[in-house]
């Protein structure tokens, strides 16, 4: 995105830092539970650096970036909201504050960087699920702690991001945007061609009687 936009390499760095750390920030802000982790450990710093340094001496094609960043979000949304549900149970809160912060943590970094961007978020729609599916891991991870086996919580969030993430992004699952909203996958697609044909559900065979 920094590239697209034609950034030069401090808006590259301040891009990668806020994408990457963005919503742990403001996750740990909300919870006012000490200094934000991102600016104690310097390993996330050094790490976000880094992986921005990456991106921008390395030029990706863009469809084999697609095909990349599709995989490495899907975990990435996983970690992320595995992280920030577990560590708003650390301090204390109930079930829902820890579902909200996991999802927080895990698109709010990416919500951030597009506001800075001037780009309405990414995350209000049309991305494939993208905030439904880190709200859905965030409350599984709340489920399984709960029921006293956290470490499946995490492996099943984060194998649960992958799965449902990449299945939405392939059939081109989104929630509804208004009233007047119709699905756009194929499988909605086909399933509203065959209501239509079928005359039990008033279908052609319907539409000819009316017309008539």
């Amino acid at each position: 995105m920094a590239r697209t936009a034609g950034l030069d390499l401090f808006g590259f760095l301040v891009v990668g830092i806020i994408s990457g750390l963005g919503g742990g920030v403001m996750r740990d802000v909300l919870l006012q539970h000490g200094t934000p982790v991102a600016l104690t450990d310097y390993a996330y710093l050094l790490t976000s650096v880094a992986g921005t340094v990456v991106a921008f001496l390395i030029l990706v094609s863009e469809q084999h970036w697609s095909r990349l960043f599709t995989v490495l979000d899907a975990a990435v949304i996983g970690f992320w909201a595995v992280a920030g549900a577990n560590k708003t149970l650390a301090v204390g809160l109930g079930w829902l504050p820890a579902v909200l912060l996991g999802t927080l943590t895990a698109v709010g970094g990416g919500a951030l960087r597009d506001v800075i961007l001037g780009r309405t978020p990414a995350v209000f729609g049309g991305n494939g699920l993208y905030a439904t599916v880190a709200l859905a891991v965030a409350a599984v991870t709340v489920l399984c702690s709960y029921l006293g086996i956290p470490r499946v919580g995490i492996g099943l969030g984060i194998a649960m991001a992958l799965v449902f993430r990449l299945t939405a992004v392939h059939y081109g699952w989104n929630l509804p945007s208004g009233l007047d909203w119709q699905p756009q996958s194929k499988l909605a697609s086909l399933t509203r061609r065959r209501f239509r044909s079928d005359p039990r559900r008033g279908g052609k065979s319907r539409s000819r009687k009316e017309s008539s």
